[in-house]
């Protein structure tokens, strides 16, 4: 293993233990002066703990004191600069109107899922903005699979696609059309939109949605009590390498009884060049639109609307085998909240959301488009919705129970125009229809109940069971496919998942985490439907199978975070976290090669064979992240992150395809109210732990520098500037698709981006 990994490792055995605290505070409701427990304490924006029981907090500050922020889920926060004292200070908080922001991780650590990640404050953090699939690059454990620059997905822990739930706003969903993913979820909302991401590591809960290898949550803005009145923002950034432009207007009206909410945003990217100065084809515009309207029938009961549209326009795929003409979106969401009911019940929630995809794709401008003349006009309708219960039937237990369904149906076709053959130019062009997806449909139904127990003050047992009916049909499929599988009836499938955890937390400087989760996920469409398409990272033709058994992963993981205060006279102190996990998985589904079978289309080209996606006996995966950290000297940090993920294939004895290599990152920030600045050094490893029937080659690795500065001149404005691989290195990540359909390009891997430079500047009024 290199050293600089060492160091990651050598990072989490530094540290001592000094608890002095120096200001003690109350937190209470301003009404009736009862205690308020687990309401949110940070330091100079920098989160310390919660108030216990009876609303009681302990801290240490400077001698030259402190701000305090105390924040609560349905009340107005609370800022003050506070400085050390030997009594108790009381600060009383007053209740605001409940919003649904869709948010899984609440600040509460005993209703909160185990294995739960928050990142926000993307201003300070990227300083350029970019697609929404760019904000998980700095979040430890994922990598992204990348076609061009605009259709990527994230991977986590080798699980992606469908492995991943990936979702807006507690559960809104949006399926992508294209069966090469040219418009994954990620590319129907803008980064400016997005508050923050919430992270599950795992199957480890049951109550959104069906869920295999962890959560995605992508939370949008709402307003609260303290963007009372009319407010709103504009951005711009540019981009050096390409050319890009990135604009975006918001603008909010909100009174105590309602709030409205309406944003614009739009991106013109043009092609960017690798190190070596080669241009690759990636650029695309894009504009979007939301408008979120929200109505308080009274302080404790909710209603929100949120309508957004997004329009992509001339997409370049350097890595897929046409380019995107036309890419519509419309996603609509309706949300109902109502809380602190007397009784057992407590609080119920109810969602209802639908989008439909129109996608168009062609090859007019690759090098195919001389013998034939492909088009696809293909659309993707999902609906689906959740009702939830929280009851509270005593003081230590609580219930979450309700049932959830999502409707995923495609359609559409490719129509190719053979202009000539090997034999030269027809007389005659021959034209030929073929079934994208034909006409099939996935319902999943799904009943869940996750109740969470409290042992002790400070240790909570989380145990949740999840049943899923999943009906599968294909409507109307091609001639072949049907001779293929000639039993193509309506399917049910029914699938158990659940869960159970441990959370121990003793204090707000050390929590322990200790989970089992049973997470099952029947076949995609593209598992399921395909037939003979290339929709893969290489030549082969995929055919579907819609007899595929659900995948199961058993996870098991254990984690440590913790923070070690390094004296009672600052906010210094020592950080840490790692979370070990063990996944074997069942039935898992992989694409292999079957020599039965022909390539159906360009008969004469290779590989002659298609792969055909079968289900595998044995797999497992196994992995860690850890990250280590200091904050000295007040404003300064630097923390240093390692991930590894290794995957096994046990029937073919390889790995599992799109497995990320070793990654480490070192960060070293100077942060104050009003001016940052940051650098990041990443470093990736060669991967040649490879899957050979997944057709992956072997990559080096590379090392990159990331430079950021932010500035707040004046109130309400901030300018940043990046600039983004310094040393202009020429790299490729091994999850990177290969050039495909492309002139003066071989079947080489895309590139990532070389030197880029980047402006960002946003105001609010």
């Amino acid at each position: 293993m290199n050293a600089k990994h060492l160091m990651v490792i050598a990072c989490t055995l530094f540290g001592h233990w000094i608890s002095a605290q120096n200001y003690k505070g109350q937190v209470l409701h301003h009404t009736n002066n009862t205690p308020v427990k687990e309401a949110h304490i940070l330091l100079n924006n920098k989160a310390i703990g919660y108030s216990d029981a009876e609303g009681f907090f302990e801290v240490s500050i400077p001698e030259k004191g402190a701000t305090l922020t105390i924040s609560h889920l349905g009340f107005q926060s609370i800022d003050k600069f506070i400085t050390p004292r030997k009594d108790v200070e009381s600060f009383y908080l007053i209740e605001a109107p409940i919003s649904i922001s869709g948010v899984i991780v609440s600040g509460d650590s005993k209703m909160d899922p185990v294995f739960t990640v928050e990142t926000n404050d993307y201003v300070k953090k990227i300083v350029q903005p970019r697609n929404v699939a760019d904000l998980f690059n700095d979040v430890n454990g994922f990598a992204l699979i990348k076609r061009g620059n605009y259709a990527n997905d994230p991977s986590f822990r080798a699980s992606q696609y469908e492995q991943l739930n990936v979702q807006f706003d507690g559960g809104t969903k949006a399926m992508h059309a294209c069966p090469n993913r040219m418009d994954p979820i990620t590319t129907h909302v803008i980064p400016e939109e997005i508050e923050k991401i919430e992270i599950i590591k795992g199957p480890y809960t049951v109550r959104y949605g069906s869920t295999f290898g962890g959560i995605v949550n992508m939370v949008t803005q709402v307003p609260d009590a303290s963007d009372y009145g009319l407010h709103g923002s504009v951005h711009a950034g540019y981009e050096s390498n390409g050319g890009s432009l990135v604009s975006m207007a918001r603008l909010q009206q909100a009174t105590e009884k309602y709030d409205l909410t309406g944003n614009i945003g739009f991106r013109d990217f043009g092609n960017y060049e690798d190190g070596d100065g080669t241009e690759v084809p990636s650029s695309f515009r894009s504009l979007d639109y939301g408008l979120k309207a929200g109505y308080n029938f009274t302080p404790n009961q909710r209603l929100q609307a949120h309508w957004r549209q997004s329009f992509g326009r001339d997409v370049l795929h350097a890595g897929l085998p046409m380019d995107t003409d036309l890419d519509d979106s419309s996603i609509l969401s309706l949300d109902y909240k109502l809380t602190g009911l007397n009784g057992t019940l407590k609080t119920m929630d109810a969602k209802l959301y639908y989008s439909y995809v129109d996608h168009i794709m062609s090859n007019t401008n690759r090098p195919s488009f001389m013998m034939t003349d492909a088009v696809s006009k293909i659309n993707a309708t999902t609906a689906g919705g959740k009702i939830e219960f929280q009851l509270k039937p005593s003081e230590e237990f609580t219930l979450f129970t309700g049932l959830d369904a999502m409707h995923i149906a495609r359609d559409g076709e490719r129509t190719r125009l053979v202009k000539r053959n090997m034999m030269g130019p027809l007389e005659t062009p021959v034209e030929f229809i073929d079934k994208v997806w034909q006409n099939s449909y996935i319902n999943d139904l799904g009943i869940f109940a996750e109740g969470k127990y409290m042992l002790s003050a400070n240790t909570i047992l989380t145990a949740g069971l999840r049943y899923d009916l999943v009906t599968s049909e294909i409507k109307d499929p091609e001639a072949d496919f049907a001779a293929l599988y000639p039993d193509l009836d309506k399917r049910n499938e029914h699938n158990v998942s659940g869960t159970v955890s441990l959370k121990y937390a003793p204090s707000t400087l050390f929590i322990m985490e200790l989970a089992y989760g049973r997470g099952v996920r029947s076949a995609n469409m593209i598992e399921r439907v395909i037939n003979h398409f290339t929709v893969g990272q290489d030549a082969y033709e995929y055919i579907g199978n819609p007899n595929l058994d659900a995948e199961v992963n058993n996870q098991f993981e254990i984690g440590f975070s913790g923070k070690l205060p390094f004296s009672e006279n600052s906010n210094d102190r020592f950080n840490y976290s790692s979370s070990f996990y063990y996944s074997y998985y069942e039935n898992y589904i992989v694409a292999v090669i079957d020599e039965t079978q022909t390539r159906k289309f360009m008969p004469t080209n290779e590989p002659k064979n298609p792969k055909v996606f079968r289900n595998l006996d044995e797999a497992y995966k196994t992995g860690f992240e850890i990250s280590a950290g200091i904050d000295f000297l007040n404003d300064f940090n630097f923390t240093t992150e390692l991930a590894y993920v290794y995957a096994k294939n046990k029937d073919l004895n390889e790995s599992l395809p799109l497995v990320p290599p070793l990654t480490t990152s070192f960060k070293f920030g100077f942060e104050k109210e009003r001016f940052w600045v940051n650098a990041t050094y990443r470093i990736t490893s060669k991967q040649d732990d490879i899957s050979s029937s997944f057709g992956e080659t072997s990559t080096p690795g590379y090392e990159v520098l990331d430079l950021r500065l932010g500035v707040v001149p004046f109130k309400n404005l901030t300018l940043g500037v990046a600039a983004l691989n310094v040393f202009d290195e020429t790299y490729h990540n091994h999850l990177n698709f290969s050039f495909n359909n492309q002139a003066d390009f071989g079947r080489t891997p895309i590139n990532d981006p070389g030197r880029n430079l980047s402006a960002f500047v946003q105001y609010k009024f």
